[in-house]
């Protein structure tokens, strides 16, 4: 979570963490969504406090505009800059420092040569209104553009706009994807060494 605070403001606290939860709607899903990954983790709170976090999770999704299922596979650093109509499965893998924007759907394919859900790497940018449907593998920094339909692989550093997506160049997601040293500012002692 403090990654995602990062991510959303820049700064980590106490001050910072309530600004964010408070004023940035993103940020609010992140936080309700790895609490209860948290909650859903710990055997002895699975049954008592998980119910209670899960239950305002979903009154969020409602109003945002987002599901994003709380156990699935995601790293630190997620970034949501606008919310509504955000529809990510449950099965996707999805790395550190990734920006979901607006209208974004991360989705399953239940036939053909794809079948399956998309693995999304680090530091990608997605734009709004795109589409990433099927076992796809989206490489490290990359950027895709809005409205884009991806169903095939994509390599590492690549632009990749249109539909169905094409790759346009290899300048990936460098200026999109912003604020992603936090791991120096949480861990300053393991840089030193």
């Amino acid at each position: 979570m403090q990654a995602d605070l990062f991510r959303a403001t820049g700064r980590l606290g106490a001050g910072a963490l309530l600004g964010a939860f408070f004023g940035h709607a993103g940020f609010k899903y992140c936080a309700l969504m790895r609490t209860c990954t948290f909650l859903h983790s710990r055997k002895s709170l699975r049954y008592t406090l998980y119910p209670v976090a899960r239950l305002v999770m979903k009154q969020f999704s409602y109003r945002y505009g987002i599901q994003i299922p709380p156990q699935m596979d995601i790293g630190p650093g997620l970034f949501i800059g606008h919310v509504g109509g955000i529809v990510v499965n449950g099965r996707t893998k999805i790395g550190k420092n990734c920006n979901l924007s607006q209208n974004v759907t991360i989705g399953q394919t239940n036939r053909g040569a794809k079948q399956g859900c998309p693995v999304i790497g680090d530091n990608v940018y997605i734009g709004p209104g795109a589409v990433i449907v099927g076992r796809v593998r989206v490489g490290n920094n990359v950027a895709i553009g809005a409205n884009c339909v991806v169903t095939k692989d994509v390599p590492d550093n690549a632009v990749v706009v249109g539909i169905p997506g094409r790759v346009i160049s290899d300048e990936g997601s460098a200026g999109y994807v912003n604020r992603t040293e936090y791991e120096a500012r949480l861990f300053p002692d393991a840089q030193a060494q």
